[in-house]
């Protein structure tokens, strides 16, 4: 069950975060995983990682929000393994702020490599994956279906990739290709420390606390629990499944009152 047995797996920002738990996940389910990454260290470290491990991973160094880099790291990938059977737009980045606090440069970066990064990725693999037929899984969030504060241009992004995914879905249906979205909460990556530190060097652990227990659940997700449900959308066994955006939130959206 769930085994990616030499299927080529595209995953974008797999050198970090819930990018690398899919990555690693991939791996060992039987997959060939081909990390994409602007972060040349942390990306050639997961692939090591895997290759070491008696996987098999190729690195490619890249930024998303660059056509040419995304069509160079595709081209190399189908150079090396004829095909891609998996896509996963994981690559994304976060941004505090209202409509009013957005700067227009901040703007424009989200929508460059959350937006636009998928686009590019799509463009470029979705004509490699019409001839065998494959899955696509993007990385939406509640943030796109939610209200939560002080994210403005995140959640505009957020849904965008929501539409992408039932346009795709739509699109192709009749290559036998599956396109897919979930949308996690808040999972305790790197960024969230990130974020804590940065903001609130004096109370981590209290904010950490209060931002663990706006899931109903009580905690934060941990990305080996997203990647899991990548990993079930991904495979065979969830071949009757496209279109469709999957909530992974510790029940944020339904039972918050």
């Amino acid at each position: 069950m769930l085994r990616l047995d030499n299927k080529v797996a595209l995953v974008t920002g797999g050198g970090s975060g819930i990018g690398q738990s899919i990555a690693l996940l991939f791996a060992r389910q039987g997959a060939i995983v081909c990390i994409v990454d602007r972060d040349e260290k942390a990306g050639a470290a997961v692939a090591d990682k895997i290759n070491d491990s008696q996987g098999q991973a190729f690195f490619y160094q890249c930024d998303v929000s660059q056509l040419q880099d995304v069509k160079q790291a595709v081209q190399a990938i189908q150079n090396r393994y004829s095909r891609i059977d998996i896509l996963v737009n994981n690559a994304g980045i976060a941004h505090i702020g209202t409509a009013e606090t957005t700067n227009e440069e901040d703007f424009d970066r989200l929508m460059a490599v959350n937006v636009k990064g998928t686009y590019n990725c799509l463009n470029q693999v979705l004509p490699v994956m019409k001839t065998t037929g494959g899955a696509i899984l993007n990385l939406a969030s509640i943030a796109a279906s939610a209200g939560i504060s002080d994210r403005f241009a995140y959640s505009t992004t957020k849904a965008a990739m929501v539409g992408m995914t039932l346009s795709v879905a739509k699109d192709y249906l009749s290559h036998q290709i599956r396109c897919n979205c979930i949308s996690p909460g808040r999972v305790h990556t790197p960024f969230v420390d990130g974020y804590l530190a940065k903001h609130y060097p004096d109370n981590k652990q209290e904010m950490f606390e209060k931002l663990s227990k706006t899931q109903p659940i009580g905690r934060m997700g941990q990305p080996d629990e997203i990647a899991f449900l990548v990993l079930y959308l991904c495979s065979d066994e969830a071949s009757f499944i496209t279109g469709s955006d999957y909530p992974i939130d510790g029940g944020f959206l339904r039972l918050n009152s």
